[in-house]
């Protein structure tokens, strides 16, 4: 129990920088989606270009900051001498990597369909390799369980990136999405410079030896990574690609990626969820009541995050302002997208037991498979149905990929998760949706709103009154205390 307090914690800590601070980046949304038209297309040529830099990063980061916490935990080496092994290693990458597109910018951007504007791929290829040399020091401060001095510099990144934004913006009234990459290039700068304290700190040491041992071990996972972030951002680099319609390829793609960004709440819990737990599954690798402790924070992260779920949908006739009205003909993907999100926590979750046992290479054959399905899915339905088949293409993707790993999970390294449990808990999660959709079709807005927050009251009830008791809760607990 004390560890789950602990893991309780951090993730709230780490969910504040992540939570709190995409909430505050969704501020952004309404803002470009009012100053760039629907019709320029500024929105989808940005969501294509981040699809392409979050692939490219996690090239760059080459699987290492997993690696990081797998070598640090090791009795046999220093974590100095880890750390430093890890940057070197990224660093020379994302110094060639830099050379490369610097070298050869213009066949680059003619390939991408950017040939008028290399100056979004110039600034946004330094973004991302900023953002690679970060990586580490990110990593180790979770290593170092530092998770207020990680949410700080997160949070510092947030509001640089919203203020100047409101001032490029708002103020001075620019509309090209010229302004949303130079802005994000000059707060990454700036963040980076933050960490020069912390690196002088490291005892520097490259060990040619530990590194080999490293990339033994960190090459599955940069193909897991690869096909990880694929099942994130294909669809977004495909689209353009496929689509019929050339001339309305980016508004599209637009639309689609401005709704993503209120399923990605769930991407959000995740994301914190996963800062928190992966440093304590590896130092807890070694405990003898460790498969008891990973099934039970497989079940509450499934709970928490189909409560998640019920609160975005119920609070839908809220949200949707967060985009401009333009935009929202395609908020029908957003529970399909959201609950692809949870596949793939859950998968993150069950991805735990190669890691442990360094056979890190089943990982990469399913998040490969999961790629396959999703590419199959959009490549065909795309020029079909448009961005509802990125929708359904990340769900199927994620599905068999958790389907996979938790198969083949339980014949080589068993953890008794209570499927049971899990699975009435989806159904009730299901069902109690299903009432939302029922009230939005047959009762007047007002009702529908207080329908649907009853139905979310309905399952955190079925909560309280099965897993987590309300004397259980921390601070107000022991006012429910007998």
């Amino acid at each position: 129990m004390a560890n789950l307090k602990s893991l309780a914690k951090d993730t709230a800590i780490y969910g504040l920088s992540s939570i709190v601070g995409r909430f505050l980046n969704y501020l952004l949304v309404p803002l470009y989606t009012h100053y760039m038209p629907k019709d320029s297309g500024d929105y989808g040529i940005s969501t294509n270009i981040y699809a392409y830099t979050a692939l490219i990063l996690v090239l760059l980061t080459f699987g290492m900051e997993t690696t990081v916490f797998r070598f640090a935990n090791d009795e046999r080496y220093k974590p100095d001498t880890v750390f430093s092994t890890a940057f070197a290693t990224v660093g020379s990458l994302t110094a060639v990597f830099l050379l490369l597109i610097f070298g050869f910018i213009n066949p680059v951007s003619n390939a991408l369909g950017y040939a008028a504007h290399p100056d979004y791929l110039l600034m946004m290829a330094v973004v991302v390799a900023l953002d690679a040399i970060q990586a580490l020091p990110f990593s180790y401060l979770r290593y170092q369980k530092r998770a207020i001095r990680f949410a700080s510099l997160k949070l510092l990144f947030i509001a640089l990136n919203i203020a100047m934004n409101l001032f490029w913006f708002v103020v001075l009234g620019k509309t090209s999405v010229f302004y949303v990459f130079f802005i994000n290039l000059l707060c990454t700068g700036l963040i980076t410079f933050f960490f020069i304290p912390d690196l002088l700190r490291i005892r520097w040491h490259f060990d040619g030896s530990l590194l080999r041992r490293m990339l033994g071990y960190s090459w599955p996972i940069l193909i897991l990574g690869i096909a990880g972030i694929l099942n994130q951002v294909a669809d977004k680099i495909i689209f353009p690609l496929v689509y019929p319609d050339e001339s309305q390829a980016n508004i599209q793609l637009g639309i689609y990626g401005s709704c993503v960004k209120i399923a990605m709440i769930m991407a959000m819990i995740t994301q914190a969820f996963r800062y928190a737990y992966e440093p304590i599954v590896f130092a807890k690798s070694k405990d003898g009541d460790k498969t008891e402790y990973y099934a039970s924070a497989m079940k509450f992260f499934i709970i928490f995050t189909l409560l998640a779920f019920l609160c975005v949908m119920g609070w839908m006739p809220v949200l949707q302002y967060i985009i401009g009205e333009d935009y929202r003909e395609g908020l029908g993907v957003v529970p399909i997208v959201m609950m692809a999100e949870i596949f793939m926590g859950i998968y993150f979750n069950l991805s735990f037991w190669y890691k442990l046992i360094d056979k890190t290479i089943y990982g990469a054959w399913f998040s490969l498979t999961g790629c396959a399905v999703l590419l199959a899915v959009n490549i065909i339905f795309i020029p079909k149905i448009g961005y509802w088949a990125c929708a359904w293409g990340g769900l199927a993707g994620y599905c068999t990929a958790m389907l996979l790993s938790y198969f083949v999970g339980q014949k080589k390294n068993p953890i008794p998760y209570p499927m049971k449990s899990i699975v009435f808990y989806f159904i009730s999660a299901m069902a109690f949706f299903g009432l939302m959709k029922w009230g939005e079709r047959e009762l007047p807005a007002w009702a529908s709103f207080l329908w649907n927050n009853l139905m979310i009251a309905g399952f955190a009830t079925r909560i309280v009154m099965t897993d987590i008791p309300l004397s259980s809760l921390p601070v107000i607990g022991k006012k429910f205390k007998k």
